[in-house]
């Protein structure tokens, strides 16, 4: 390993609380870079040249730059099948390596006997691994490296690395989300399968972006980026075996912000899977199975009482404690119920005791009220009173709620008209 600077709050953190032994990058790198590509892969041996070639495609002068990390992971309780696969990854390596002339590609081994992830373990560990290894790697010298997730069944654009780095010479926050389009499927039952679970997520974020929230951005493993800075901040990536990137980037939002960058667009997969308890794999493999029944939309009312929550906050940021629980009774009573049960009333004593100012409290409100919390009030909300629906009873109205035209009344239409008011159309 190159002798490098840590600056010191990367080395306390990789003191403290970095993925350790005994996982190790293959080969081991002898110089430093401005930013890491880390990609976790699980069975994935026929779908990495894919990603690898998409990545290829870049400019020379910025994959120089950039180490691109396979983090090839399992469980000890994993299938025979996928067992295999990932020795074939490990084997084709250093043969993808010099065939997509990816000179800077290395890759960790946290599959094999001795190595494999703990019991209970998956995608979020595999990210943290990558993504704390390269830690040291990194060239701080010359500004603040970057740290950039992938999957293994994604692919990007030529213009990817460019995007990303343009972006953070500009931009002040320390996260940043990318714009992302699932790539068609092979059949007519997948591809509705994956318009309508991504029409569900974007009009999640779509909803929350009316209501002002500041959690109103997607949350997707292969298409988000950040600092090294901001990731230490954070406290690194979570090792949870799903939602690692919704978490991740909801504490990467409160530590030094998340914004959109523009200018490239990553593609993941349409598969189905059932590797982890929720996400796009199980969603679609749910639907095909089930049926597109086992996948409903969320009514436009819950995100106009999230919407009043948030703005009786702001409109009233002096307030006591007892007068804000009062209006949120007004506003609705199942709000009032979820926030006396989350103790909201001393959290709002103790926030506006350490923070003077009313836009610092508003900040540490918004700390305190983050997506999950959003989250579970929409669910409190759907489960209590507005049951979810299908997305022909959610969409047209949701439109109508925040004033968008749509003229499509197919669902493929009214994604792409999503996916254009989010910047995704690419």
């Amino acid at each position: 390993m190159p002798d490098t600077y840590l600056p010191p709050n990367i080395a306390s953190y990789l003191n403290k609380r970095a993925a350790g032994d005994p996982w190790r990058i293959d080969p081991a790198p002898s110089r430093t870079f401005s930013g890491a590509v880390v990609i976790p892969s699980l069975a994935e041996s026929v779908n990495i040249p894919q990603t690898l070639e998409s990545l290829s495609r870049n400019p020379a002068e910025l994959l120089e730059r950039f180490l691109i990390l396979i983090v090839v992971n399992q469980r000890a309780d994993v299938s025979d099948a996928e067992t295999a696969d990932n020795r074939e990854t490990l084997r084709m390596l250093p043969l993808w390596k010099q065939q997509y002339r990816l000179h800077n590609l290395f890759w960790v081994d946290a599959s094999t006997s001795g190595n494999e992830l703990p019991p209970k373990q998956g995608v979020g560990l595999a990210r943290k691994i990558g993504l704390d290894l390269t830690l040291p790697l990194l060239d701080f010298n010359r500004g603040d490296p970057l740290l950039i997730c992938l999957d293994a069944d994604t692919v990007v654009q030529p213009d990817y690395l460019a995007a990303i780095t343009g972006h953070f010479a500009a931009s002040s926050a320390g996260g940043a989300t990318i714009p992302y389009r699932h790539r068609p499927a092979g059949d007519p039952a997948g591809q509705s399968a994956i318009d309508r679970y991504e029409l569900f997520l974007r009009l999640y974020v779509f909803g929350l972006a009316h209501a002002g929230s500041p959690y109103a951005f997607h949350t997707v493993g292969s298409a988000m980026a950040c600092t090294a800075s901001a990731y230490v901040a954070s406290g690194g990536m979570n090792s949870r075996l799903a939602g690692e990137d919704f978490y991740f980037l909801q504490q990467l939002h409160k530590t030094s912000g998340v914004v959109q960058l523009t200018g490239t667009v990553v593609h993941p997969s349409p598969r189905s899977s059932h590797r982890v308890p929720f996400g796009t794999g199980r969603a679609v493999g749910d639907m095909l199975a089930d049926g597109e029944q086992r996948l409903l939309f969320y009514q436009p009312v819950v995100f106009s009482i999230v919407g009043e929550w948030l703005a009786c906050v702001r409109g009233n940021i002096e307030a006591e404690s007892a007068s804000l629980l009062e209006s949120s009774s007004e506003i609705s009573p199942v709000l009032h119920q979820f926030l006396e049960q989350s103790g909201f009333a001393a959290s709002w004593d103790n926030l506006k005791k350490n923070n003077r100012d009313s836009a610092s409290l508003l900040t540490a409100f918004h700390g305190w009220f983050d997506a999950f919390r959003t989250m579970r009030l929409i669910h409190e909300l759907s489960y209590r009173i507005y049951p979810r629906i299908p997305p022909k009873e959610a969409i047209i109205p949701m439109f109508e709620y925040t004033g968008t035209i749509c003229s499509d009344t197919t669902m493929g239409g009214q994604l792409e008209l999503l996916r254009k008011i989010q910047g995704n159309n690419g």
